[in-house]
């Protein structure tokens, strides 16, 4: 008995090594989940799916292996697949810098709740985390304010305290190794052509006037936006892009793209005869012209590009309605669309056009907001694929994406309050089939992790 044992396991060893070399696709080397397993024995059928998480290709087929055969001598294990591929949480250190350990702790609780996709935001207005060793002022300048806007939004009132920090590249590299061992892929997020002020402030040629800024202590929108007009923009956004790759092994970069002001593009006589020369009719014509030359780089270098809906050409906020929004220009395909804001039909039109989305939208997973405006239920009811889409349409979902963003949330304590427990909610979201939920056995088997997260120092919010 024990001799056929050891042969059949052989031989489906042997079966699985033959089968994982046939499902790489993709030359980046990826990570291999099982998605399902129909019949037992002889008979079954194996379900697997690539996902680059930066492993090479030796250890994607021996994750492959390993997965398979325990699918197939153990019951139940066939049913045990996630519902979507993304399953993401996204930590903003742009506002406020964390620092190591606690991004490492992030990462844990990911894994145990089997979340997929750390999705880090290095740069915004307020700081650059990351370090670019060919432009170190960017670290040198951009990582440090003189004080923070306190209490809200618009409040003008500020707390005195400087702040700062950055990641240099020996600690992202720890990270990234951290993390894929955890089955976690990294997905930096770099701020074009908005949320630019840092680096502006450390390299002022940058910005469309040339003249000197501080890094910002106010919260929100602001005005500066890089000069896409000036071929030395370009090769730095490329230059810290070529770092960044270098990096990360995540075959998803994300460029941001929200929430460009056009002032500083409208005012500026350069950037005007440029969009003549080029034809472009709009401010918003020239972001999405921008941005598919960013994707083609990317696309160089064999990766995608990402960004919030706002690289569509959509007009989702409020100061782009005189029409300045407006573009003609067609997204560059392979581009991964990020929903964050505008009607749930934008889903279904970005889908119709060819492109893959990632539902975060705003009001359903944006975990700053407080439990009144976004309570546990809220979080966990939340479907990534609208209503009236097709099954193939469906398809092009390919998951959600919970945002920890940062302002006014300054320390560790007021971020756990946040996160916890919703993460949890997030991770079943995404884990588990929109007809399989029920709030109620996932609010009981909450308690499990409540303990552990206790027991962790975690402090809880008024969640109930």
């Amino acid at each position: 008995m024990k001799k056929i044992l050891i042969f059949s396991f052989f031989c489906l060893l042997c079966f699985t090594t033959s089968f994982a070399q046939k499902v790489k696709p993709v030359n980046y080397g990826g990570s291999v989940n099982l998605m399902e397993v129909r019949g037992r024995g002889g008979d079954a059928v194996v379900v697997l799916r690539t996902l680059g998480y930066g492993k090479n290709d030796a250890l994607a087929q021996e994750d492959a292996e390993v997965r398979v055969i325990r699918a197939l001598l153990y019951s139940g294990f066939s049913k045990d697949y996630p519902a979507f591929s993304w399953r993401a949480f996204m930590l903003d250190e742009g506002r406020y810098f964390k620092g190591k350990e606690v991004v490492l702790n992030l990462l844990d609780r990911m894994a145990e709740l089997k979340m997929n996709v750390f999705h880090w935001h290095l740069t915004d207005d307020q700081g650059w985390r990351i370090e670019i060793k060919k432009y170190p002022k960017l670290t040198e300048v951009g990582a440090f304010r003189d004080s923070s806007e306190i209490n809200h939004f618009h409040s003008n009132v500020f707390d005195g305290k400087p702040h700062g920090g950055f990641y240099t590249q020996d600690d992202i590299k720890e990270v990234v190794d951290y993390a894929a061992k955890r089955h976690i892929m990294i997905v930096p997020e770099i701020e074009m052509p908005g949320h630019a002020s840092a680096a502006i402030a450390s390299y002022p040629w940058l910005g469309t006037t040339g003249k000197q800024i501080k890094v910002p202590c106010n919260f929100g929108v602001h005005y500066n936006a890089y000069n896409v007009a000036d071929p030395r923009v370009i090769q730095f956004q490329e230059d810290v892009l070529e770092e960044v790759i270098a990096l990360f092994p995540s075959p998803v970069i994300h460029i941001g793209g929200d929430e460009l002001r056009y002032n500083a593009w409208k005012e500026s006589p350069m950037v005007r005869n440029y969009m003549k020369q080029n034809k472009i009719t709009s401010p918003g014509g020239l972001q999405v012209f921008f941005t598919n030359n960013i994707s083609n780089f990317l696309a160089s270098k064999n990766r995608h590009m990402m960004g919030w809906n706002e690289i569509t050409g959509a007009q989702v906020n409020d100061y782009q309605r005189d029409g300045s929004g407006a573009s003609q220009q067609q997204l560059a395909p392979g581009t991964i669309v990020h929903f964050w804001k505008g009607e749930p039909e934008l889903i279904k039109e970005t889908i119709e056009k060819g492109y893959d989305i990632v539902n975060s939208y705003h009001i359903y997973t944006y975990l700053d907001y407080d439990y009144e405006s976004i309570p546990l239920q809220k979080s966990y009811e939340f479907n990534p694929i609208p209503e009236g889409l097709t099954e193939a349409q469906q398809s092009k979902v390919l998951g959600i994406g919970c945002q920890m963003w940062g302002e006014f949330i300054p320390t560790v304590e007021s971020m756990n309050k946040k996160i916890y427990p919703r993460l949890a909610a997030y991770a079943e979201v995404g884990w588990t089939n929109p007809s399989n939920k029920d709030f109620d056995r996932f609010r009981n088997s909450l308690n499990s992790f409540i303990g552990h997260w206790e027991k962790l120092g975690i402090q809880l919010g008024e969640w109930k």
